[in-house]
């Protein structure tokens, strides 16, 4: 796996995130397949999130989802805001020329990297193409959080490297139908500028990455953060790392806000 002469290292949005936040981390969750206790919070949280993607996709799928409806009140109540606040998203294509596609997955190799990306719901016709992506959790991050985000930088990326759209005819919504009140949106417009600037930090990442793999092919470890860096507070390798300022107590207490940013698209 770790050799990137013979074969792509396949990368997500997730791993790209996990790599530059933590470069130890990364190596123990993606190359040691190291797995972290499961807190059951968030895991109850991601399996609403999963549902309500099903949910989506059988709809867009032109499936029956009545019954799914009248066994869950909560997504019952979350796809009726979602009807109210965005009604022509849930509206059908009118015409051959618009494409529609929930779960599209695209590939792009960058280096010897094979970067995936799959969009919650594609929606292009022949001027524009925008990209939407559904988040379940309450509170919406920061705009400028999401903008950082490896999700929202190399989702529209891919998009413009695959497609004939040029940047600035991508987007990209995310909608948060969970949200207090009613549900909301956060979008984001593309444009060639962007696109230049991802594309060097995306390769800045990739060498690192590419060095990291080659001394870890000589039992050399993968970098840590900085000693007393706040990520190390909710991280559940800090023995492993031999962080021993942070205390048992307050990695199991304490969760990242990043968690939610990285809800896994199904």
């Amino acid at each position: 796996m770790l050799s990137t002469t013979t074969q792509l290292l396949r990368l997500s949005q997730g791993q790209l995130n996990l790599l530059e936040a933590c470069p130890r981390k990364f190596q123990h969750t993606y190359l040691e397949q190291l797995n972290s206790p499961t807190n059951p919070e968030h895991e109850e949280r991601q399996t609403l999130g999963s549902r309500f993607h099903l949910l989506m996709q059988q709809r867009e799928m032109g499936l029956p989802i009545d019954s799914f409806l009248q066994a869950d009140p909560q997504l019952q109540s979350w796809m009726a805001g979602f009807a109210d606040a965005a009604p022509e998203i849930l509206m059908s294509a009118t015409d051959n020329q618009t494409f529609r596609e929930s779960e599209h997955y695209r590939t792009l190799q960058v280096q010897n990297y094979l970067l995936t990306v799959v969009y919650d719901l594609l929606i292009a016709d022949n001027q524009q193409a925008q990209i939407l992506d559904w988040k379940t959790y309450p509170k919406p991050p920061h705009k400028r959080k999401l903008e950082s985000n490896w999700q929202t930088r190399l989702y529209m990326y891919v998009l413009a490297e695959t497609s004939a759209y040029s940047p600035e005819n991508i987007s990209m919504t995310y909608w948060f139908v969970q949200s207090e009140g009613k549900p909301q949106n956060i979008k984001f417009n593309y444009n060639t500028a962007q696109h230049t600037k991802i594309a060097k930090k995306l390769n800045q990442l990739l060498n690192q990455l590419t060095n990291w793999l080659e001394d870890y092919q000589n039992n050399i470890q993968f970098p840590q953060v900085a000693e007393g860096s706040k990520s190390c507070n909710y991280c559940t390798f800090v023995k492993r790392c031999d962080r021993t300022g942070v205390t048992e107590e307050t990695t199991n207490d304490s969760l990242p806000n990043i968690d939610s940013i990285q809800e896994v698209s199904l």
